[in-house]
């Protein structure tokens, strides 16, 4: 989950630290899918995992933070346990593509949620996409065309890897939709909680209807997933977001695939072709055009 842009005013007030926690950030997520292969539960058992383990950390983040975790009114209680519903379908979903698809397809499609967003706030607002929006609407469907041809060439498994990793970027939409409206009077680490607690319940029922092995021989894959991508990787882009453009947070997304390729092939020997890298770049960009026009 991506925080907002900074104000002006915060924006030039970065400093080297600020650049190391968004780029250390970025990439702490893009190796959750690493970790997600190599735990010994099932995929869906390694995303309740993942939400379970970080609870008290981020209980105490908000605290720390002054952020309460009480009190809200009844439409933001709906909309929180709506959202984490659909952070744990995001979950589902991308975690049952990772295993059967490339690391890095699995990271670019999984944050496609953003492009979602900007054309439902297109439709919200009744008009035609801007020459910017269009050119981010054409670069990811193209590279997004080149990806999943390529896996169909190698796989049909991979094939499916990626529409699974895509279903997810479609339920984070919803994530981001439901919270669009009520995310003014939350801190970033309630919603992290709250969408937790919500989802967990969710993604253990999905793994036992799988008959997945929830639970693990070996805690270190899940430690590190929780860790890493639940509280390390949100946690320093929160830090970081406040001092940055939206076009700076934008390129900064570039971090995770390109992490998620190196991992892929330091771990799992998996390799690139000319074709993979432009429908990348592809899909990439459009991610750049669509967090560099956030409002």
């Amino acid at each position: 989950m991506a925080g907002t842009a900074a104000p002006s005013a915060e924006r030039n007030a970065w400093r080297p630290a600020h650049v190391a926690a968004l780029i250390v950030g970025n990439s702490m997520l893009a190796l959750g899918p690493w970790s997600v292969r190599l735990a010994d539960t099932g995929p869906v058992a390694a995303g309740f995992w993942r939400l379970t383990l970080a609870l008290p950390l981020l209980a105490l983040m908000a605290a720390a933070n002054r952020q309460r975790l009480r009190g809200y009114s009844p439409r933001i209680w709906l909309a929180v346990g709506g959202a984490g519903a659909f952070f744990a379908f995001d979950l589902a979903a991308w975690h049952l593509g990772i295993p059967l698809t490339r690391l890095g397809n699995a990271s670019l499609f999984g944050n496609a949620g953003s492009i979602i967003v900007m054309g439902w706030g297109l439709i919200a607002l009744r008009r035609w996409p801007r020459t910017t929006e269009a050119l981010a609407f054409l670069a990811a469907i193209a590279g997004a065309a080149i990806l999943m041809g390529r896996s169909l060439e190698i796989d049909a498994r991979t094939f499916h890897g990626d529409l699974l990793c895509l279903l997810a970027g479609f339920f984070y939409a919803f994530y981001l939709l439901l919270l669009g409206s009520v995310r003014a009077g939350l801190g970033n680490w309630s919603i992290l909680f709250w969408s937790s607690v919500c989802g967990s319940p969710i993604l253990l029922a999905t793994a036992a209807a799988l008959g997945e092995t929830v639970w693990p021989h070996n805690w270190w894959p899940l430690i590190a997933l929780a860790l890493g991508s639940q509280v390390i990787g949100q946690g320093l882009l929160v830090y970081s977001f406040r001092h940055f453009s939206a076009l700076v947070i934008g390129l900064a997304l570039l971090t995770q695939p390109a992490v998620s390729v190196l991992a892929g092939w330091f771990a799992f020997r998996e390799t690139l072709g000319l074709l993979d890298a432009i429908g990348m770049l592809l899909v990439a960009g459009a991610l750049v055009i669509v967090r560099s026009g956030e409002k």
